[in-house]
């Protein structure tokens, strides 16, 4: 059975989809999206991911558009119509754009919004990538804290892509990127954390950082193993000088931090409590999709 995907109510073959070139998504880069893991065929925490689509929706003027449509259906009904070897464990990505309208970018001239469903077929990275932890550079470009876009997951994506276009060329496997202060964010497409002393921290939304789903998760996790956890300021000195971090999103959950623009992070290899996280953030999935 082919790679079936949704577009606007319908689920087509991939070869039978088309967009307008006149998509407002195509061309200003007005629109969200949400990559959700799938593990024996059960999304993880859809729920919350559509809650985000949704206030981010209305940040960018489209959640009245959006009202009328059961997204969560559309997610499952797109799920069931791909083939069993590919959504059992898969990435589902839930794309909604401003939609097609004429060519000057006014919001208020779209009649409906696009809304795109793939569903593919997820190999995580391999054992030995966690057992040795990610290396991370600095992004050249910054996030700009003050615009409340930083903290939408929209496809205007440019800073983030070339940030992990850095990472790549430079043959690191992430990106980290600061604010107008220089003070840690995020990663190209993570969460960061760190462990100072007995505190678990991350990088507050009002500094910049996405408010990912797994970054979520992990904030429940932690009293429950004995962490203090919570949002603070951190720079890039404050990596280096931390016990150990960690990266997180949906595809990668939990990711040792080992290295940082040739520097060990936390002595250079996964520690203790991130490993915990990652046994409770795998139970967790396990026990959500089960």
């Amino acid at each position: 059975m082919a790679e079936k995907i949704y577009l606007n109510g319908e689920l087509l073959p991939l070869n039978r989809a088309t967009l307008s070139p006149y998509d407002h998504g195509f061309l200003y880069g007005y629109g969200l999206f949400e990559v959700v893991s799938v593990h024996r065929g059960v999304p993880f925490r859809l729920d919350r991911h559509l809650a985000r689509l949704r206030r981010s929706a209305a940040v960018l003027s489209l959640a009245p558009r959006l009202s009328g449509l059961d997204l969560e259906a559309a997610c499952l009904e797109t799920l069931r119509a791909n083939p069993r070897e590919a959504r059992r464990d898969a990435v589902m990505r839930l794309t909604v754009s401003g939609g097609p309208a004429d060519l000057f970018p006014v919001s208020s001239g779209l009649r409906r919004p696009t809304v795109l469903i793939t569903v593919r077929a997820f190999r995580p990275p391999p054992v030995a990538a966690y057992r040795k932890g990610f290396t991370a550079i600095i992004a050249e470009f910054r996030r700009d804290s003050l615009s409340p876009l930083s903290r939408v997951q929209t496809t205007s994506y440019l800073t983030n892509y070339i940030a992990r276009q850095e990472a790549v060329d430079t043959g690191a496997d992430e990106a980290l990127m600061e604010n107008e202060r220089g003070l840690l964010v995020d990663g190209s497409s993570s969460n960061i954390f760190v462990v100072m002393g007995k505190m678990l921290l991350t990088p507050p939304l009002k500094d910049g950082a996405v408010p990912g789903i797994t970054r979520e998760a992990i904030l429940e996790l932690a009293p429950l193993l004995g962490f203090e956890g919570g949002e603070w300021s951190i720079n890039a000195a404050d990596l280096l000088q931390s016990r150990e971090a960690f990266l997180t999103n949906s595809t990668l959950g939990v990711m040792p931090l080992t290295g940082l623009k040739g520097q060990n992070v936390g002595g250079g290899k996964p520690g203790p409590v991130t490993k915990k996280l990652m046994a409770a953030y795998k139970k967790l999935v396990k026990k959500e999709t089960s």
